[in-house]
């Protein structure tokens, strides 16, 4: 049971990324994914998740407009879409998973498994 995240990386203000979470076991097969990121000295923020039953996603309202969650289950790989990346951003961002709910947990303790962090810098 393992999740892998990938794709971080050095880039400028206005730039894009696309970050991976690959995940293996079969676990995730019925899981929710969620993308979450922790800025140094800040508290870890829930970013987004998208659902199993129906690949439907929610962005939190500090990133709504500019990243976007999707899935290729097929790959048994979630994707963070990272567009207009501004320095605030810059973080280590985490992938998540847990049980299916139509409860939307934004709170890091609901989720238990964790895959590595992958950073991300923007400079200005």
């Amino acid at each position: 049971v393992q999740l892998q995240a990938s794709g971080g990386g050095l880039v400028q203000a206005g730039g894009c990324l696309r970050l991976s979470c690959v995940y293996s076991g079969r676990t995730f097969s019925r899981s929710d994914m969620a993308w979450f990121r922790q800025a140094p000295g800040a508290e870890r923020e829930f970013v987004g998740r998208i659902t199993w039953s129906d690949d439907t996603a929610y962005i939190a309202d500090a990133v709504k407009g500019r990243f976007t969650i999707s899935r290729d289950s097929a790959k048994n790989t979630m994707y963070l879409h990272m567009n207009n990346l501004k320095p605030e951003d810059t973080a280590l961002y985490y992938c998540a998973a847990r049980t299916s709910t139509r409860v939307l947990l934004t709170g890091g303790r609901y989720w238990p498994y964790w895959g590595q962090g992958t950073q991300v810098t923007v400079s200005s």
